[in-house]
């Protein structure tokens, strides 16, 4: 009889570790596989929240199909005590797996609000943004220069959120000087700047922070971001440029972004100016001759007059030979790999074509016939460049 006890036992025990083992294999499942929400949602997590608590809100908003067992599952990963506060966009079908790591990794919102610093060529926007959950698309909710007067009702509150993603964006084409004075206006910075960095050596990017991040620190980031592009571009650049080192090479990179806008140009126009140099033709260019005048402090804000385009100095290319001494602005990397991969063109002039974009010549007798459409032009519609 104890024998069957025995043997009956055994059996219930193995159908029970077997139920067991199949529950635990469908709870894993559960917990690694997709998840049951059909659009993004965002997830805040205030300071000091429960996990308990996080996942009864997971659950709610349908990201999470048992709340059970994305406790157990993070419990399991040690994770349910590195809980970070902050905004979360959870995506679509998002497992649970991934939603812990996301709460739990921290770094900068990605839901909510942000806070982007743009500064550019022509000046600075404080811009406020919503993200739409569902798209996962920012969404403009408000703007102002901080130089120009006092932001707009409500701003300041929001912009203050101790959540809120803060990001300062470098356009391509702004000069050390205006950076440095643009980020003595952003509020969540600190510190001092005690000089102006080197000129060309700050990229042009989208930088994330913290609320007290250190201006100094910033930009030494941008310019060990610049300092890597330049690095790598000029290991793998074209042969027979006429550069002797990579800061010449970012004179021209330079120039080129100052020239045109224009994305499909920026090879072409760097081709021109690779021309001129190794025919042992002056580059003639505008920009270099306002950044003798203004010295990169501001916009000159109208045209050049005709004694500073006879004035000699160390950026007047209509006076000296070869580059300038130094960049005349930031370059982004498109224009820095231009200047180093320029097209193969036997082009030596170009003047604007009433488009936004220029057209090319081999010829100055080519050249002076584009010089007078793009006078006709003028004469038709406001000018939107210059020739060279």
């Amino acid at each position: 009889m104890w024998r069957n006890i025995a043997s009956n036992f055994l059996t219930v025990l193995i159908v029970v570790l077997v139920a067991l083992g199949g529950l635990a294999a469908w709870a894993k499942k559960q917990y690694e596989g997709p998840g049951p929400l059909a659009q993004g949602v965002c997830l805040r997590v205030e300071p000091g929240a429960s996990f308990a608590r996080v996942s009864e809100d997971l659950r709610a908003k349908g990201a999470i199909s048992s709340a059970y067992i994305f406790r157990a599952g993070a419990d399991y990963a040690d994770k349910t005590r590195q809980l970070k506060f902050g905004s979360y966009r959870i995506e679509p079908g998002s497992p649970m797996a991934r939603i812990v790591e996301q709460i739990t990794a921290g770094g900068p919102s990605t839901c909510g609000t942000e806070l982007n610093y743009v500064i550019g060529v022509n000046g600075q926007q404080m811009i406020l943004r919503e993200m739409d959950a569902a798209s996962g698309v920012y969404v403009e909710a408000a703007k102002f220069d901080p130089k120009a007067g006092p932001a707009p009702e409500g701003f300041a509150a929001a912009a203050g959120a101790p959540d809120v993603r803060l990001r300062v964006t470098l356009a391509e084409g702004a000069t050390s000087w205006q950076v440095t004075e643009a980020l003595k206006s952003a509020d969540f910075l600190t510190g001092e700047v005690k000089a102006v960095p080197p000129e060309g050596m700050l990229a042009p990017d989208s930088y994330d922070l913290k609320r007290g991040a250190d201006r100094e620190g910033l930009l030494a980031e941008m310019q060990k971001r610049q300092a890597a592009i330049l690095a790598a571009a000029w290991a793998g650049r074209a042969e027979g440029l006429p550069y002797q080192s990579p800061e010449e090479a970012l004179v021209m990179a330079s120039i080129v972004e100052k020239e045109t806008g224009v994305p499909d140009e920026r090879r072409i126009v760097a081709s021109v100016f690779v021309n001129r140099l190794q025919q042992g033709m002056r580059l003639q260019t505008d920009p270099t001759v306002i950044y003798g005048v203004t010295g990169g402090k501001g916009v000159l804000g109208r045209g050049l007059r005709q004694s500073e385009l006879q004035r000699r100095t160390p950026y007047n290319t209509y006076v000296i030979d070869g580059l300038p001494p130094t960049p005349i602005a930031n370059p982004g990397r498109a224009s820095i790999d231009a200047a180093l991969h320029p097209d193969a063109t036997r082009y030596l002039y170009f003047v604007a074509d009433g488009s936004g974009g220029h057209v090319f010549a081999e010829s100055l007798a080519e050249h002076n016939a584009n010089v007078v459409k793009w006078r006709e032009l003028e004469r038709q519609q406001p000018a939107s460049g210059e020739g060279n």
